[in-house]
């Protein structure tokens, strides 16, 4: 008997080891290591360093992922028509985590900028690479807001719900970043400056079915999503960054 509640013991300590541990992946910052990004991630961040010297004003801000980082890609007409002109800067990366970004964030990645405004919209990743409990997610969400409003004095932010995922609204993914969003609209602040945009249904049909007409894989926009994104975002961007409509 002795024995048995030893090997218990034991076994709940160790299950209570691997929730601290999981507790701490969504908000501890470490660069990405995978190894299909071990070419381009650190190389990326290094050329952005280089890029932020170069730009002389940068008043709209993007962080994000893949979807964000997509603005390079299918999204580029998207950002050269909204985002170019209001002289934006553009730092996702693709497969990142919130811990990820949250080490771009300590090395550098905002230094030296005054934006009017930051946009965000992360966390789908931690979802997706391993099905992360939606309160470590948002707490790794929360970090990224209060890092930058202690590194960019005076930016406003836009924090963006987690874009939906798969086809149905029972998708596992889907439940998972919806739970996440559930938490981070709590992060809304007048007083800090921060703002919660959830544009979910503007993806979606009647139904809440995602359409591969505009995420093919179920996950990343195309041309079509990029541009239901910006024109979705448009009015709320042009008020907090002070501008009238024309």
């Amino acid at each position: 008997m002795k024995f048995s509640l030893s090997i218990c013991l034991l076994l709940i300590g160790y299950a209570s080891q691997l929730t601290a541990q999981e507790e701490v992946l969504a908000t501890k910052p470490v660069v990405q290591d995978a190894a299909w990004a071990k070419k381009w991630w650190m190389p990326r961040h290094e050329q952005k360093l280089a890029d932020l010297k170069k730009q002389d004003k940068v008043d709209l801000l993007f962080v994000g992922d893949s979807i964000t980082h997509g603005f390079e890609g299918g999204g580029k007409a998207t950002w050269e028509k909204h985002y170019a002109p209001r002289n934006a800067f553009n730092i996702g990366f693709s497969g990142d985590r919130t811990e990820h970004v949250l080490w771009r964030l300590q090395n550098g990645a905002v230094k030296g900028i005054s934006p009017k405004l930051c946009v965000i919209m992360i966390g789908t990743n931690n979802t997706g690479h391993r099905k992360e409990n939606p309160d470590h997610t948002a707490a790794g969400i929360k970090m990224i807001v209060d890092e930058l409003l202690t590194r960019i004095k005076g930016t406003k932010i836009l924090l963006l719900a987690i874009f939906p995922r798969d086809e149905k609204p029972d998708g596992q993914y889907r439940v998972i970043n919806d739970g996440v969003n559930k938490i981070i609209k709590g992060y809304a602040s007048k007083e800090k400056g921060v703002t919660y945009l959830d544009i979910s249904d503007k993806f979606l049909d009647d139904e809440g079915v995602l359409s591969n007409e505009i995420m093919p894989d179920m996950l990343h926009p195309n041309t079509k999503g990029y541009e239901i994104w910006a024109d979705s975002i448009e009015p709320t961007i042009q008020e907090l960054m002070g501008e009238t409509s024309e």
